[in-house]
């Protein structure tokens, strides 16, 4: 029987209904003004929203105003709404929230979809606003009644977001702090660095749908793990929306569903990227300015480098780092294979002093072997681990391997890897342009440019000819080039340095030649007549930190400095005497813009313009006729050089450092173990292990023009007339004229 419901009855249920719905707008009114007042914790404070805070990635840009890395916790970089193509608003606005430029952070004809759709079954249905302020100022919860209290927060925050800031601000605020997934990447410009290779000013709309897509479900719509899934929801919701809202046309519409993804992955870890020594000893730097400066925020906290969103501007040009690299990682695999070459057949452990002490060592330092204490391993145990053939991840210059061996023989492998570094700046300004300081960031992390000292052999014979350059000393001037023995204190039979027989320049010989050829007799003879005192004095003055002591054996580089310091040093040759200090930071930026610190490099008179100037002269013999020749006839670089090759005792180190009006390169061959090397001079000299890496990044510097670095340059003669004669022909004869008349004067 079905009861027919009178008048009465459904004015009845109206009244119910209203009731109802009436009950619901005021709870949801006390709910609002009690989260308002606090009541499910503090809303953000009115410096929150003018200084939202998150983690953003501090940027490292190149003099040619690139990005050589970032730090950060989350890989996240901040660009403004005028680096946002067009492309990617308006995916956004269509995908996210279609009424964004209409409402006021909270839209109420979304409101039963916020309400039951995105708290009960999980679906979108928050404004972007809602978005940003979940982004910036909490974190999702999978409780469900703390997540409606979350989102009531978010409401309220949402509206004192659209009060404080246009929607331009908004939405790239927004942007920038979306998560996209894959390796830690935050924000636009993170997302289209890592996915497509590019900026965010120049996504097309197919790629801006693919970024956009993925914003719901970074992990489900992953184009790299589900690559189906991402596409189907760039073409069936993105694009279509787009279409739907009159941002592309139907031709469009067409046209970028039918693309194909067009990934150009690359994945941004702290590894990777240009310039991976410089960037981790860059940090470390700009950690210690700050301490020593006293560098803080406006609330006293100290700047986080990973989270507060820094721009720090270095001196490292992109170009002139990446021809470094390519330098190196070209000669470098094939000095690695002469190297093996050299040693095959050939017992290790006969061959090379303290081998096994050497590989016990290693073992000690690394990570397995720290792995296998901490689990509490005795020595025998781990002893029979690096000898039990296992997987081990090796390094090569073709590429990283994985191979089944035992894992002391990976540290023998290890052990018998040439490193290398090199520095290259500019001379007058004191900017270092390029820096390399190691082979491979992500398997061996010592940076061998500032950290790292080694002995600098024979590139240390120009600070002894300087200072006898200093005291009137001639290039042309003649000595015999005999064993000579300097006298040293404590030690009753003196310092007598030893030459190898097959370069000897026999007889009377200039200092040029001596120098260019790199003679230890005539250098010996220099040291004796300029003593070690002034030599160590003139060092220090040109910028080497590293201990020199005074004694005559530095005339022939018996003392470590680094690859940093010691093309410092020769930059005072080509900036007329004067040491100016390799720079690598202009300047620290806050994320606003505000300058935290400036750069002022210190600059030293080392050496008398004329000095420098000669000995430029002399070092261009190196490469005109001496030990650096190859640079000429064998890579055919004939303009102005003045450079120097280095080669230590027992061919451990190599050296070279080319100097140039423009720019000065510094750099370093050898093995981490100084008992490991060449076993013949011809392959372990500074020519053979050095020079080609110079060689191949300058050819590489004077192939571009845009970068400045000019061929025709010479370095410029002092502006005071020389008193030193560079004309060994009219030395000669002021020589002889002088013999004559002692003669006549009866000397």
């Amino acid at each position: 029987m079905i009861t027919k419901l009178t008048t009465q009855d459904i004015k009845r249920y109206n009244w119910y209904i209203w009731r109802f719905f009436l009950g619901c707008f005021v709870l949801l009114a006390l709910l609002i003004v009690a989260t308002y007042l606090g009541a499910f914790g503090p809303l953000p404070s009115f410096r929150d929203l003018e200084n939202p805070k998150s983690n953003q990635a501090s940027e490292i840009i190149s003099s040619d105003k690139q990005t050589l890395g970032t730090y950060y916790v989350q890989n996240r970089s901040s660009v403004t709404y005028k680096q946002i193509s067009p492309n990617v608003i308006n995916a956004l606005v269509a995908t996210e929230d279609s009424r964004f430029y209409k409402h006021s952070g909270i839209d109420f004809q979304r409101l039963f979809s916020i309400i039951f759709l995105n708290i009960f079954k999980r679906q979108g249905g928050s404004t972007i606003t809602q978005q940003l302020a979940l982004n910036l100022f909490s974190e999702r919860s999978h409780n469900k009644l703390v997540r409606l209290t979350q989102k009531l927060r978010e409401w309220i925050t949402a509206v004192q977001l659209e009060r404080h800031y246009t929607k331009e601000e908004i939405i790239t605020m927004y942007l920038n702090t979306v998560d996209f997934g894959a390796y830690n990447t935050f924000g636009i410009k993170s997302a289209a660095r890592t996915y497509f290779s590019t900026t965010p000013d120049r996504l097309t709309p197919d790629q801006a749908a693919l970024l956009v897509a993925m914003i719901n479900g970074p992990g489900i719509y992953s184009p790299i793990n589900h690559p189906q899934n991402a596409l189907n929801r760039r073409n069936n919701v993105v694009l279509t929306l787009m279409y739907r809202q009159g941002y592309l046309s139907e031709e469009q519409l067409e046209k970028y569903k039918n693309q194909p993804l067009g990934l150009r992955f690359n994945p941004i870890t702290h590894n990777d990227g240009p310039a991976p020594y410089f960037r981790a000893v860059l940090k470390k730097e700009v950690q210690k300015i700050f301490d020593q400066e006293s560098i803080t925020k406006a609330d006293g906290t100290p700047y986080d480098l990973d989270r507060d969103g820094l721009k720090i501007y270095t001196t490292i040009n992109l170009t002139m780092q990446q021809y470094a690299e390519q330098a190196q990682a070209e000669y470098m695999r094939n000095l690695q294979a002469q190297f093996n070459n050299h040693w095959h057949g050939y017992s290790l452990a006969k061959s090379i002093k303290n081998f096994k002490l050497l590989l016990d060592r290693g073992m000690h330092q690394s990570d397995r072997y720290k792995a296998d204490t901490l689990q509490g391993m005795s020595a025998e145990e781990i002893r029979k681990d690096f000898n039990t053939p296992a997987e081990v991840e090796l390094f090569t210059w073709k590429g990283d391997t994985t191979r089944t061996m035992k894992p002391i023989d990976s540290i023998v492998y290890s052990k018998l890897l040439l490193r290398n570094s090199m520095m290259s700046m500019d001379p007058t300004t004191g900017y270092i342009k390029a820096w390399i300081g190691g082979i491979n960031f992500e398997h061996f992390k010592y940076d061998q440019v500032k950290n790292g000292t080694r002995q600098v052999g024979s590139t240390a014979k120009p600070f002894t000819y300087s200072v006898a350059i200093d005291n009137g000393y001639s290039p042309c001037m003649k000595v015999d080039n005999v064993p000579v023995s300097i006298p040293w204190e404590g030690h009753p039979e003196g310092y007598t340095p030893k030459q190898s027989s097959y370069d000897l320049q026999p007889g009377l010989i200039t200092l040029r030649t001596a120098l260019a050829f790199s003679q230890n007799y005539v250098t010996a003879y220099v040291m004796k007549q300029v003593g070690p005192v002034p030599v160590v004095t003139l060092i220090k003055k040109m910028g080497i930190t590293s201990p020199v002591p005074p004694y005559p054996s530095i005339c022939l580089g018996a003392f470590e400095a680094s690859v940093y310091d010691m093309t410092g040093a020769y930059s005072v040759f080509a900036n007329h005497g004067i040491w100016t200090e390799p720079t690598f930071i202009l300047r620290i930026e806050d994320k606003k813009g505000n300058v935290l610190y400036t750069h002022k490099p210190r600059i030293v008179q080392a050496m008398n313009e004329q000095t420098a100037y000669v000995m430029t002269y002399m070092l261009k013999g190196v490469i005109e006729n001496g030990t650096g020749s190859r640079l000429t006839y064998k890579y055919g670089i004939r303009n102005p050089v003045a450079g120097k090759t280095g080669t230590t005792q027992d061919n451990s180190d190599g050296w070279f450092i080319g100097a140039t009006p423009q720019l000065v390169t510094g750099v370093w061959t050898g093995c981490e173990d100084r008992d490991i090397h060449f076993r013949s001079t011809s392959l372990g000299e500074g020519a053979n292990t050095a020079l080609p890496i110079f060689a191949l990044y300058m050819k590489r510097v004077y192939a571009n023009p845009e970068l400045g670095i000019k061929k025709s340059v010479d370095f410029e003669p002092p502006k005071a007339p020389l008193t030193i004669t560079l004309d060994c022909s009219a030395y000669d004869q002021q020589e002889q004229g002088s013999t004559e008349a002692e003669k006549k004067l009866g000397f």
